[in-house]
């Protein structure tokens, strides 16, 4: 093993410990343990650097938005080189809009200005049947906000978005969870009550949002885009008017209001299933067989399909009948499909869905992935709205966390309150070395490559030929973790770099090992040396 100087007394000494940094300043602790919430990510630089995806997948026709994301100081102008015929730039905010009529792949060079310094990157626009080539970076109503979520807190999430400077760093969705919709029965909360759908069949928004389409246009018009949620049975998980028998009415509202995502929940749909005894797969003691679980979300799709507008569909089964096996199957065209029930703010859940993930690999790639549920940093209340409180989690729980998600190549969706996060939970979310690793453009996702008890490496193969690797340690105590070549693929003099830290190692031959602190992780970048 090869150790560079700068790293010597770390990696060839006491070893690599999330907690062997300086405390950051600003930076509070979750008050749930005394771990440190230490910030490994260096502060972006005030000369422009875009971030982001590399790839965009538009149909012909539809709605074009892009917003390139740059960070660096203000105020910046941006350029657009090779745009197609259709589509223009603000060269203000970066903003792409307009339409492409044409199917094909377009190449264009994004430049962003400022008075330190100019940035240019390589981007392909991919015009044809599929969108979502990346997995979707945005925030989800539900575990902040729950049923009691309203028009006021979500414009205020994607005001934060912007203003936190998460915008800059690729961060796209403004999405909508259950509570929008009236719900039967509610007689002691007029904010949820009313008629449901008008006489033509529509649906028709709670009293929250009373103006769910210019909410849309706000969110567009920050550069951001929206979601929205639904389901395929009578009413939603939290007992609201969900989609059964009007999908094809929601999905032009959703379109006509300007949504550009959609989750779609099974709940309530087994109540309209007739049920016997001939059901392959069960879920919560009901069985159900796999033609069964297709059909809701081909109904869905087909909805879709007679839309003007891209819409990203988020299928939520909770894994049934290894959805990840026929979720992207072109009649029912998953961009995303939850593996696993629900996940929480404690170890024990993160772990346990996170981990599980071993062999869903091979069903990824660009335009569908599997998610293994939405993220659980910063405060919460998972559902409710009420006792918002800092995740359960350690710091280095997560750090295990984001690292986990990237390489798994699922979809990232905040879940916290984004007006209050500190500054470590903004440092988690804002790592664009990190952040890439889930958006390459070559969309694998990591498979599991070593286990020695409850030490894992995964590894995900990127676009340039390197690896992403994460070496995981489960257990409570610091441990010794090693990448070998052998499990990785690889041979010869590879560079290390240390992806939060945003720094090189080392060259390392053979392997490369780490100490790794207690639910940590160390997450690494593999590169032949030259």
């Amino acid at each position: 093993m090869i150790c560079s100087v700068k790293f010597a007394a770390v990696l060839c000494g006491i070893g690599l410990i999330l907690s062997s940094a300086a405390p950051a300043q600003n930076a509070a602790a979750p008050a749930t343990n005394a771990e440190p919430a230490i910030i490994l990510t260096p502060k972006a630089p005030p000369t422009p650097r875009i971030n982001g995806a590399k790839v965009f997948g538009v149909r012909p026709t539809h709605p074009f938005l892009f917003r390139i994301p740059a960070t660096g100081d203000r105020p910046m102008t941006f350029s657009a080189e090779g745009l197609p015929a259709g589509l223009q730039l603000d060269p203000a905010t970066g903003q792409i809009t307009g339409a492409i009529a044409r199917a094909g792949t377009y190449l264009v060079k994004f430049g962003a200005k400022n008075a330190l310094g100019s940035a240019n990157r390589d981007f392909k626009i991919i015009c044809g049947p599929q969108i979502g080539l990346t997995p979707a970076l945005g925030w989800n109503s539900w575990n902040i906000w729950g049923s009691s979520v309203n028009q006021e807190r979500v414009k205020a999430a994607a005001d934060a978005m912007v203003a936190s400077g998460l915008i800059n760093h690729g961060w796209t969705y403004i999405n909508i969870d259950d509570y929008w919709e009236k719900k039967p029965g509610a007689p002691n909360d007029p904010t949820l009550q009313g008629i449901g759908r008008d006489a033509a069949g529509k649906i028709v928004p709670n009293p929250r949002f009373p103006d769910i389409k210019g909410l849309c246009d706000y969110i567009h018009g920050l550069g951001l885009k929206a979601g929205i949620y639904s389901g395929p049975g009578p009413t939603t998980c939290g007992g609201c008017l969900a989609s059964w028998q009007h999908e094809d009415q929601d999905a032009q509202s959703y379109a006509d209001w300007g949504f550009d995502y959609l989750k779609y929940d099974w709940c309530s749909y087994n109540q309209v299933l007739p049920r016997g005894a001939n059901g392959n797969f069960r879920r919560r003691g009901t069985e159900f067989t796999l033609p069964e679980l297709k059909k809701p979300y081909e109904v869905m799709r087909a909805s879709l399909n007679k839309v003007p507008r891209d819409i990203m569909f988020s299928l939520c089964q909770y894994g049934m009948g290894n959805v990840w096996e026929w979720g992207a199957d072109p009649s029912i065209g998953g961009n995303s499909w939850r593996t696993t029930d629900d996940i929480h703010d404690n170890w024990q859940s993160l772990s346990t869905i996170g981990f599980s993930q071993v062999g869903h690999e091979k069903f990824a790639g660009p335009g569908h992935f599997n998610d293994p549920d939405m993220m659980i940093v910063g405060r919460v209340a998972v559902g409710s709205g009420r006792n918002v409180h800092p995740t359960g989690l350690t710091p280095n729980e997560q750090y295990t966390h984001v690292s986990l998600w990237a390489l798994l190549t699922g979809p990232l969706l905040i879940g916290c309150d984004m007006t209050a996060m500190d500054d470590f939970t903004l440092s988690l979310l804002s790592n664009d070395e990190v952040l890439a690793v889930s958006q390459d453009p070559l969309a694998r996702q990591a498979g599991r490559v070593a286990l020695n008890g409850q030490l894992e490496v995964w590894a995900k193969d990127m676009e340039d030929g390197s690896k992403a690797v994460g070496l995981f340690n489960r257990i409570d105590q610091d441990a010794t973790v090693t990448a070998k070549w052998s499990d990785l693929g690889i041979t010869g003099r590879q560079t290390v770099r240390d992806l939060w830290r945003q720094a090189d190692i080392g060259k390392f031959e053979g392997e490369f090992h780490a100490m790794v602190p207690n639910h940590g992780v160390v997450l690494v970048k593999i590169t032949k040396a030259p």
